[in-house]
């Protein structure tokens, strides 16, 4: 399934790069109190290029303060498990596919010869930069991002799909996030590319993408193997829908779409998993992510297949847990109204 349905975009970037137009398979706001987000004690950092969760790095000092992914307040932690339904929900959840079975779209192991989901690059403090030339420079930060030579690319070093390299400097407390990238000689070429501060609610541009089609960031809605082992993910999570309007909600700041139909969901879209959905014999690794999805929600961040759910990969995964999250489908979803959360449409904060 092509993981981004805008077309010009592709098109353009896939001539830039010299490639076909190609497909793809296609946090995690816990604070500092969530054992997701604290280095335990006697533990060593990673090196610079590990591919890790942000929790592996985190920083434990008081005094310093850990790095958390992104405040308590914002969006991306709200509990939106008593808000209203959405007035268009059955509609909006049909557009999707409502028979649509979800797809966790990460695991352990590799498949075609890469780790499955989109990894995480933990960077060193002191991590040299690099310039990195996008093709969608009017709408990308401009950096410099601190690339390895050697980062994970989502879906390996020789795939053609959309290669996102995702940076967590535990350092800085930031993230930066490239979308379709190359290494080119002593930089990195991308299609477009995103830093952000994690300690802010601040939210990029009205209309401007970012490494994901929403504009907002995909290390925040990624499910990580840490945060289920601790037994609770305190983040709504990402994933894709087939078709999207051309249009967006808040928090999100960029359709991927020409479409007017009103029944397809717009970028930024919440929705939940039902109340009513029985999660008590799911597996435990399912089970956390099903209560998360309850409580917290899938923000709508990309185009692709219906339901993907996105994760990161690890080999601690168990392949067979996960699946057990095939057994829920649209019709256990429903769509809400975050309207009531928004204090200002340029802020990721929600009302106080």
């Amino acid at each position: 399934m092509l993981s981004r349905s805008l077309v010009l975009r592709l098109t353009a970037l896939a001539a830039t790069l010299g490639l076909a137009a190609c497909g793809s398979t296609a946090p995690g706001a816990a604070g500092p109190s969530d054992p997701a987000f604290v280095l335990p004690s006697g533990t060593a950092a990673p090196s610079a290029t590990t591919a890790v969760s942000p929790s592996a790095v985190a920083s434990a000092s008081p005094t310093a303060g850990p790095c958390g992914v992104f405040p308590a307040s914002s969006v991306w932690r709200a509990d939106v498990s008593k808000l209203p339904v959405h007035r268009s929900s059955g509609a909006l959840v049909n557009s999707i596919g409502a028979t649509a079975h979800m797809h966790p779209d990460f695991g352990a192991g590799l498949w075609e010869g890469a780790p499955i989901g989109i990894p995480v690059t933990a960077v060193k403090p002191g991590q040299k930069t690099v310039k990195v030339s996008f093709e969608y420079a009017g709408e990308s930060d401009k950096g410099p991002y601190p690339v390895p030579a050697d980062a994970k690319v989502e879906g390996g070093r020789s795939s053609d799909g959309d290669r996102h390299v995702i940076l967590y400097d535990a350092a800085a407390c930031k993230v930066y996030e490239l979308y379709a990238a190359y290494p080119a000689g002593a930089g990195w070429r991308a299609g477009s590319g995103a830093i952000y501060d994690l300690r802010s609610n601040k939210l990029r541009p009205a209309g401007w993408t970012s490494a994901d089609a929403a504009g907002l960031s995909i290390f925040a809605g990624l499910v990580r193997y840490e945060e289920v082992a601790a037994g609770r993910i305190t983040h709504a999570l990402r994933i894709t829908v087939p078709r999207s309007r051309n249009t967006y909600v808040w928090p999100a700041r960029h359709a991927a779409s020409s479409s007017s139909d009103a029944n397809l969901p717009p970028m930024g879209l919440r929705l939940r998993l039902k109340a009513s959905v029985d999660t008590s014999k799911l597996p435990k690794q399912a089970r956390v992510i099903a209560e998360a999805m309850k409580k917290y929600g899938v923000i709508v961040a990309d185009n692709g297949s219906p339901w993907y759910l996105s994760g990161a990969p690890d080999d601690r995964w168990s392949n067979d847990a996960l699946r057990a999250l095939k057994n829920l489908q649209g019709a256990d979803f429903e769509a809400v109204d975050t309207a009531g959360l928004m204090a200002d449409k340029n802020s990721g904060a929600v009302r106080g």
